[in-house]
């Protein structure tokens, strides 16, 4: 497997090692901070390296006494005779490094090799001498040398920094710096693990070490080998430099030099040692650990007395002047870690209303829940507004049991107030925020006390949210477009008498929207008021209806409109950093991979929704439903535990209302061949819409009666449902293949004749959908339909190695150097399926690496 994002550090060196084996030599210098990954990358080197070339690895070690020649002793074993005779001889007696360097250098130019010395930044005078004497002639000799080294580790005066300077005028000399991971890397390892991706990366700064030990303990608040790495690195600073750290962490995440100094006289030389051990990092006037977890694992071993006094110091600091709104955060956390109820209480509620303008939720939350601590000296009116605040933070951000819960409380406590108004808006808030938790009822019933609570009041810009609130679960939970309309004119109208652009546009929106469902048409009104809410400065309202926009194009298995939908939206949500719609986004993005036929898509889009904590339940569901269906299709087992799991996190009438939990656990029956359990599913669903007109609900469960030999009832059906209950199995299908779901294209033709099974046969083969194959063919010998034998197409049987056209492509790109992640963009593949390609291509070529691939393309290149 390629290393995740280092591709293309490992192809420069690849080249470098096939240029240098076939002369000239070459030097690679590999650099980057600790945990960075370089010794994984030049192992991973020699693993690509032909078997032809000598690898040779040896490593310096931190020890207070370097050993002479330290990677050469450990490599001894492996070096020809007259280098191990030269290498005792200098351990009997005065090392002749001469004698040594000679010899090593005859060994290089006898046999094709791959140097490998790690650690440089720790090697001996000896050591450092024999790269200058190797760099100096390794245009005579085929080898690569690969020298790996901290640079954040090379100060000025490091005895390293002037062999680098003595490197650097030779043309046959090659950096490589190895940056951290990126969010989507970072994304992407965390998938399948039960931690928030952002914040991992965060406190990671996507460092590879610290990723993977995080993820390898997900429980622990730092693990211990995080723990003991940091300590190990500090035990060599001096006092003053470990009272430098020690502050730094204490003091949060960026800190001004005046600052510094203002608690610490003359900081300069101990930052620098500080510095120059590579736990911190200097930018201008602002000093930082280069990890978040780094500083954390410090300020764990701080004590409690030392870091009370920092922070009231700093806190009488900072307040003995004018306080900048950017200050506000970092007084709130002083105030806290200097035991100033007061002073938190002053600034912490502030520096929350802050970030929530700047539509920082998250830090929102985190300020306000700080604040909430000890909201107990508050009159009761001030703490309901903290614990609004907190709510609508929440969530915002992802935390929806912690939003729900301060939303119930402030209700309870406006109600004790007597405060009606507002005890109204916060039932119509937690209404809002009780239908993505699954509990639809719940919130059902919460809206209509809200309405009841202000209608007596008299009209009220409070009342026409609450009005809109009505609208939106009408159309969530398909009560018919007359009812919709009904609810979104009295939002409207209050809307406008009372200027409010937010209600104005959500009703009208909700309003398309139930028509674009019910009557296939609405869609341009849909997009022309989310562009309304972008024109009015109403991000958060633009979003929400984005997000709403994603299920419904989803609902209605429209591909490429779902495609656009989630793009859109996605790219919005973290524009605005809207945790959990973005979230609830990619929960409907993966069943818009599913109907697309994209199931390994599909999957990992659906592990990324679980794998992040702050998913909300109807997000949840509808991510472990893509799973268990996916697994249902591919014949694979654990499928009704998924879906088990997905209707136990939502209510019965929100698994209908998403339009996917119920229709899975019916096509798993008949996946299953439970024909009798497919039909009690699905009568049993149609019961409970019996109410609602949604053509798109009602429509597949009365079709999967149909295929599972029952007569269904008359029900209203979407269009290619209503043709293939019609007996219009062609039209269904044609229908099915214009949206761009081959799956149900080909469900359809298993109603249809000889040349329409045949064609269902090789999508259901294609889309690796044993069940559904297996069931074809059983209908194709029932009807006396032998299937054709399909060899390779011609295009694979005319490819002498038997690639696929795909798997040409993929080789094609090969040939250009491409990495995984840059063949699944130019494709428009998942990362994971390129790799699944290029091993594909790798095994039917018969050869071990991209390089040796990609020249079987132009041999004579």
């Amino acid at each position: 497997m390629d290393l995740l994002e280092r591709e293309a550090v490992l192809q420069d060196l690849a080249g470098h090692l096939r240029a240098a084996v076939n002369g000239p030599g070459r030097l690679a210098l590999v650099r980057g901070e600790a945990g960075i990954g370089k010794t994984a990358v030049v192992h991973h080197l020699a693993r690509l390296a032909d078997p032809n070339v000598r690898v040779l690895i040896g490593a310096c070690d931190p020890l207070a006494t370097p050993r002479p020649l330290g990677p050469l002793m450990d490599l001894a074993p492996r070096l020809g005779r007259a280098v191990r005779a030269a290498l005792s001889g200098a351990l009997a007696g005065p090392c002749r490094s001469d004698e040594v360097f000679d010899c090593l250098l005859a060994d290089l130019s006898a046999y094709p090799s791959l140097l490998v010395l790690e650690d440089i930044h720790w090697a001996d005078e000896a050591t450092m001498d024999l790269l200058r004497y190797l760099a100096r002639r390794l245009p005579s000799v085929p080898a690569l040398v690969a020298a790996t080294y901290r640079d954040d580790e090379i100060g000025r005066t490091h005895h390293l920094t002037s062999l680098l300077g003595t490197l650097a005028g030779y043309p046959w000399v090659y950096r490589h710096d190895l940056a951290p991971f990126s969010r989507r890397a970072v994304a992407r390892l965390a998938t399948g693990h039960a931690v928030d991706a952002e914040q991992l990366y965060r406190v990671s700064a996507g460092n590879p070490f610290i990723v993977t030990e995080v993820l390898a303990a997900p429980a622990e608040p730092i693990p211990a080998t995080v723990r003991e790495a940091v300590a190990g690195r500090l035990t060599g600073l001096s006092a003053a430099a470990r009272t430098v750290v020690d502050v730094l962490a204490v003091l949060g995440r960026r800190v001004s030099l005046p600052l510094l100094a203002g608690i610490l006289p003359a900081p300069e030389e101990a930052l620098d040692e500080a510095v120059a051990c590579g736990i911190v990092c200097t930018d201008g006037q602002v000093t930082e650990f280069r990890q978040e977890l780094t500083r954390l694992a410090v300020l764990e071993a701080v004590p409690a007395t030392y870091r009370l006094q920092v922070h009231q110091h700093v806190l009488a600091a900072m307040r003995s002047g004018p306080v900048a709104a950017d200050d506000l955060a970092l007084l709130a956390d002083h105030s806290e870690g200097a035991g100033d109820p007061t002073a938190v209480l002053e600034y912490a509620p502030a520096a929350a209303a802050r970030a929530a303008a700047l539509g920082a939720h998250q830090e929102a939350a985190a300020q306000y829940a700080r604040a909430l601590r000890y909201a107990d000296r508050l009159p009761p009116d001030q703490q309901t507004s903290l614990l609004e605040g907190h709510s609508r933070a929440c969530l915002l951000s992802g935390r929806l049991d912690e939003g729900v819960a301060s939303r119930r409380t402030a209700v309870r406590l406006r109600r004790t107030l007597g405060d009606r108004l507002r005890e109204g808006e916060n039932l119509r808030w937690l209404s809002c925020w009780l239908w993505p938790s699954g509990r639809t009822a719940e919130a059902g019933q919460t809206g209509l006390d809200a309405v009841r609570v202000l209608e007596g009041l008299g009209p009220s810009r409070e009342l026409a949210w609450a009005y809109l609130n009505l609208c939106q679960l009408a159309c969530y939970e398909h009560e018919g477009v007359a009812v919709v309309a009904a609810r979104a004119a009295q939002a409207i109208a209050l809307g406008e008498r009372f200027g409010d652009a937010g209600v104005v546009v959500q009703a009208r929106f909700h309003a398309a929207a139930a028509r674009a469902l019910s009557e296939g048409c609405g869609w341009g009104d849909c997009e022309q008021a989310v562009s309304g809410a972008m024109a009015q400065d109403l991000p958060v309202d633009a979003g929400f209806m984005e997000l709403v926009m994603c299920w419904f194009a989803a609902l209605q298995r429209d591909a490429a409109r779902t495609t656009a939908a989630v793009n859109r939206a996605e790219a919005h949500c973290l524009d605005r950093n809207l945790l959990s719609y973005l979230l609830c986004t990619r929960a409907w993005g993966s069943w818009g991979l599913l109907n697309r036929g994209l199931w390994t898509q599909a999957e990992d889009a659906a592990q990324d929704v679980l794998s992040h904590p702050g998913s909300p339940p109807v997000g949840r569901a509808v991510a472990l439903t893509v799973l268990g269906l996916v697994r249902a299709r591919q014949g694979k087992a654990q499928v009704s535990p998924l879906l088990e799991q997905a209707a136990g996190l939502v209510d019965t009438d929100c698994l209908l209302d998403t339009g996917l939990g119920w229709e899975a656990r019916v096509e798993a029956a008949w996946l299953a061949g439970d024909h009798e359990l497919v039909q009690e599913e699905a009568r049993r669903g149609l019961a409970a819409l019996a109410e609602r007109t949604h053509p798109w609900l009602s429509g597949p469960l009365a079709c999967w009666i149909r295929r599972a030999g029952g007569a269904p009832p008359q029900v209203p059906a979407a269009e290619p449902y209503a043709l293939e209950l019609a007996g219009d199995w062609a039209g269904a299908a044609a229908r099915w293949d214009r949206l761009g779901c081959p799956y149900d294209a080909a469900l359809a033709r298993l109603s249809g004749d000889a040349a329409a099974l045949q064609q269902a046969l090789a999508a259901f083969e294609a889309l690796g959908a044993r069940p559904a194959v297996a069931r074809t063919r059983a209908v194709m010998r029932t009807r006396g339909v032998r299937p054709v034998r399909r060899g390779p197409r011609a295009a694979t049987r005319a490819n002498p190695y038997g690639l696929t056209n795909r798997e040409l492509d993929v080789l094609k790109l090969l040939y250009e150097g491409l990495s995984d992640a840059e063949i699944a963009a130019r494709l428009y593949i998942a990362p994971k399926t390129a790799g699944h390609h290029v091993g594909a291509v790798l095994a039917k070529l018969g050869v071990h690496t991209r390089h040796e691939a990609a020249r079987k393309l132009h041999p004579e290149h």
